[in-house]
């Protein structure tokens, strides 16, 4: 067993998803999710890509994010909009609502605590 995590997703099978039809506001963007690592207390990490659309969200988690490519617009209710793209990190912390637009296909690695 590696003591690291190379964010390789050869042979690993990704999980596909969508929004929710209750959080959906435009398009209809399709997800795939390589979940790379779990750790204990929930703690997970990976790769997640979406194609295009717009869609409510609402995080309880804290996740720290670098965009490898594409480009996504995240909206906090109120707030402005922060346009996000290749080489582009972000926290979001517990509490955060608002939207996540895709505008070209997006793909980002993650490192999410519940």
């Amino acid at each position: 067993m590696s003591t690291f995590l190379t964010f390789d997703t050869a042979g690993i099978e990704p999980e596909a998803g969508e929004p929710a039809a209750d959080r959906l506001i435009s398009g209809s963007p399709k997800f795939r999710t390589w979940n790379l690592d779990e750790a204990e207390g929930g703690v997970y990490a990976g790769i997640w890509e979406a194609t295009p659309g717009k869609w409510r969200v609402s995080y309880d988690e804290w996740e720290y994010f670098h965009i490898l490519e594409g480009h996504s617009i995240l909206t906090e209710e109120g707030g402005e909009p922060i346009h996000l793209r290749a080489g582009d990190r972000l926290v979001v912390k517990p509490g955060f609502n608002g939207s996540w637009e895709v505008v070209e296909t997006t793909r980002k690695d993650y490192v999410i605590r519940l």
